[in-house]
């Protein structure tokens, strides 16, 4: 029991699924604060999915690639001048601002789940209590941002 290592896997259907989702809405022309909320998320189940098949110490760490896969997109980003500020909230460009809030919401909402199992004698409260945080969280700030922007 002790020697059992804690793996950070996420679902790779639902993986593929939020990413055709977000080319969807994309040529939907969904507001691209909102697409990156998601996008951002994306990347952070990711890093905790592909966490678990590093052997790397650094790698191994889901927190530390997600940050790296959030950079490469910020990169890419940029490198395609989609990053321009021309198309801002509170000075901050649409794609750098859904990018942080996608990524952060995953990180608390995973954070939300171990802290809750800890006090549960590493139980869970519910089924798939650790998809359930992570996704409440990325749409409740996609409906606050489409409502309290209007986009």
């Amino acid at each position: 029991m002790f020697l059992v290592q804690p793996i950070y896997a996420q679902c790779p259907v639902c993986i593929v699924t939020v990413g055709g989702g977000m080319f969807l809405a994309e040529k939907l022309g969904i507001d691209s604060l909102l697409i990156n909320i998601w996008i951002g998320g994306f990347n952070a189940v990711i890093g905790y999915w592909l966490a678990s098949k590093f052997k790397n110490r650094i790698l191994r760490n889901p927190i530390i690639l997600s940050i790296i896969l959030y950079g490469f997109t910020l990169f890419y980003f940029y490198l395609t001048k989609e990053i321009n500020f021309k198309d801002s909230i509170l000075g901050i460009d649409k794609i750098l601002l859904g990018e942080t809030l996608g990524l952060v919401s995953v990180f608390i909402g995973n954070f939300l789940n171990i802290y809750l199992k800890k006090r549960n004698g590493d139980k869970v409260f519910f089924p798939y209590q650790k998809v359930v945080f992570p996704f409440s969280l990325l749409i409740i700030f996609t409906i606050l941002f489409k409502l309290i922007f209007k986009l």
